[in-house]
């Protein structure tokens, strides 16, 4: 059977374990990269230096931002194009999504590295993490086209049905990270800097692999020379709808900033480095419900281009339940061993003590979590970018500031741990109500067919 066939004719369960399965080790082991940078850092550097990665945090996510505009965008129009067998055009979407990536991650980094100082200083760096924040984002800006190219077009394997593949190209890059961030800290000395150029490096094999691979005959889609020139169709259905994970990402880079400026003004540099921590615990937990979802990604679209609409269904509710199972098991591991999983990263007794508490309030709604950004992703992978932008906004910056804004005036830091949560709460009971007259719609474009 076609590989891209097989999304509209196979079993849903047995797909979706075919391609969630790799997609999630591939999220894991891509998750590892900034839980082995902090754990390593934290132990053979110290809480300050984790304070100095947590600080620079917003600018990676904005790399990242970027890299999901083009990178997830163009996944999604080339599920939808093979779905209408439209094969010759997806290819053209690989080779105008590959231009945008390079060229729009390049202008980034240099804008990044011009403005490194000022703007790190604005993300609430003190005089001294500034160093430590200085010493490693300078070069995660240098190989930041690498982690785009690595990142963004490792999705297209995924799209074009090869899921395999993209998990190698992740764990690939994850286990190259693990080596060598002892080496370069504890072997070589290189402190924080020598965490991220172990990133760097592994980001580079990474782009290395996955441009290999679409330039060799294992890619059912080619990245073709004559492809690289851009057109704007291409360029705007790859907007259009990447524009909702980019948005989610870029205000998740903002409000980290503004909660890094919360937590120095009610606690200092120890609930910055604790906020670390806790954010790398909950992207292990998280990339799991995101492998779910990437792997349910070229189904509902495949299938949505095909008006198979019984089949996005069905695609969407396994999709949910497992997504809520894995953050139900997330939720119970951080609440009943928080003060384990913070010595994991620190032996620092009042590091552990404010992020454990931390921890606990912070990701209190990590159950509905599962449901949330999976319907999301469905209506990012369907075609209907305003829905997930707005939902996606929702969650992150609608909810979220103004509960970060207004509950540490009356609970102190124990405010800001509790922002997420209520902002948590309150995207999901949205996003159920529009998903509800989302599948209405669906029941009745069924009917006419």
């Amino acid at each position: 059977m076609n590989r891209s066939h097989e999304l509209g004719e196979e079993k849903v369960g047995k797909l979706l374990l075919k391609f969630s399965i790799p997609a999630i080790i591939g999220m894991l082991v891509n998750g590892l990269y900034n839980i082995v940078d902090r754990i390593f850092v934290g132990r053979g550097v110290g809480s300050l230096a984790l304070s100095g990665i947590a600080i620079s945090f917003p600018i990676t996510l904005a790399i990242m931002a970027f890299g999901m505009l083009i990178g997830i965008g163009a996944t999604s129009v080339i599920s939808i194009r093979l779905g209408q067998q439209r094969r010759e055009e997806a290819e053209q979407i690989v080779g105008n999504a590959f231009v945008l990536l390079v060229g729009i991650t390049l202008v980034i980094s240099l804008l990044g590295y011009l403005f490194m100082e000022p703007l790190l200083v604005s993300f609430g760096a003190s005089a001294d993490v500034l160093p430590y924040a200085k010493d490693y984002i300078r070069i995660i800006l240098i190989g930041a086209v690498f982690q785009s190219i690595g990142f963004g077009m490792n999705n297209f394997i995924r799209a074009e049905g090869n899921p395999k593949a993209a998990m190698y190209t992740m764990i690939l890059g994850a286990i190259l990270n693990t080596i060598l961030n002892p080496i370069f800290i504890f072997g070589l000395h290189l402190g924080v800097a020598g965490s991220a150029l172990a990133t760097v490096i592994s980001q580079f094999v990474t782009s290395v692999w996955v441009l290999y691979y679409f330039l060799g005959d294992k890619a059912m889609l080619k990245l073709r020379l004559k492809n690289l020139k851009l057109k704007w169709i291409f360029i705007r259905d790859i907007l259009a709808i990447g524009i909702s994970p980019f948005s989610m990402q870029l205000v998740g880079s903002l409000v980290t900033v503004f909660l890094n400026r919360s937590l120095a003004n009610y606690g200092g540099d120890i609930p910055i480095a604790a906020m670390g921590i806790i954010t790398s615990v909950a992207m292990l937990i998280f990339m799991i419900m995101f492998g779910i979802g990437q792997g349910a990604q070229p189904i509902l679209g495949y299938n949505y281009g095909a008006r198979n609409y019984d089949r996005v269904k069905q695609t969407l509710k396994l999709s949910v339940v497992a997504a809520t199972g894995v953050m139900t098991l997330g939720f119970l591991m951080v609440e009943l061993f928080p003060v384990a999983l913070m010595s994991l990263f620190s032996k620092d007794p009042e590091l552990i003590r404010v992020g454990a508490n931390g921890m606990r309030l912070y990701l209190l709604m990590l159950p509905i979590i599962g449901f949330q950004v999976t319907v999301v992703g469905y209506f990012q992978a369907t075609g209907k970018p305003r829905k997930s932008l707005f939902l996606s906004l929702s969650r992150q910056l609608i909810f979220l500031v103004p509960a970060l804004w207004i509950l540490p005036k009356f609970l102190g830091l124990t405010g800001v741990w509790l922002a997420a949560p209520v902002s948590d709460l309150a995207s999901a009971a949205l996003t159920a109500v529009w998903l509800y007259k989302d599948f209405e719609q669906l029941g009745q474009s069924q009917g006419e067919i």
